[in-house]
């Protein structure tokens, strides 16, 4: 087989860039748990990934994505105003997770599941922001390469399997953690299992 896809492992620190040049940091991934992915399968931003898998293993890297190859411009349009019953159990309202600041996982009517983040709450709606929470911000990757080879068939297969629901992704590598989805169709509802995400904090 003409094997394209490379297994790669990094670790590496993200950081977002304000206007004014300062940076945030986003994210740690220690070398005690690196993030691996298998290019070629769109599980990671585009332009992140073929800056990477150009990489030799123990090789080092520092760039930085501007906003169109990163999560692009922050949109107005995708804060929306939700009905409040979408947010109860049992007729109650979900205090518990649902509060100002809280993010929490949704889904559409054509079963895309995202995140959406709680910025304001009244007695008939929920204001949710579906943008991106890296939106509008160039993205730093400072790191190195822990191992960067060609993916063997088996480990392709799984990927298949895993982006086609035939396969669990949890802890196989961070494979949920595509983080585009169309929020332009916002007949959503909230996921009640609360937990289900990635929850690896790999957002790209």
């Amino acid at each position: 087989m003409d094997n394209k896809h490379k297994y790669i492992n990094v670790v590496y620190q993200l950081y977002a860039i304000d206007e004014d040049g300062t940076k945030h940091l986003m994210e740690k991934v220690e070398e005690d748990r690196p993030f691996f992915f298998i290019s070629g399968f769109g599980t990671t931003l585009e332009a992140f990934e073929k800056y990477i898998e150009k990489l030799d293993t123990n090789e080092t890297f520092d760039f930085t994505l501007p906003v169109e190859e990163a999560y692009g411009k922050y949109e107005e349009a995708h804060v929306v105003d939700m009905d409040r019953e979408i947010f109860t159990i049992n007729n109650h309202f979900d205090h518990e997770h649902i509060f100002k600041g809280a993010t929490v996982p949704l889904q559409n009517e054509d079963g895309n599941h995202f995140w959406g983040r709680v910025i304001d709450i009244t007695d008939e709606k929920v204001k949710m922001d579906l943008n991106h929470p890296l939106a509008g911000k160039p993205l730093n990757f400072k790191g190195h390469i822990v191992e960067n080879r060609d993916a063997t068939e088996e480990e392709v297969r799984h990927m298949i399997k895993i982006l086609s629901g035939e396969a669990c992704g949890c802890g196989c590598g961070h494979d949920d953690c595509d983080c585009h989805h169309d929020h332009d169709n916002c007949d959503c509802h909230h996921d009640h299992h609360h937990g289900d995400g990635c929850g690896c904090g790999h957002c790209h």
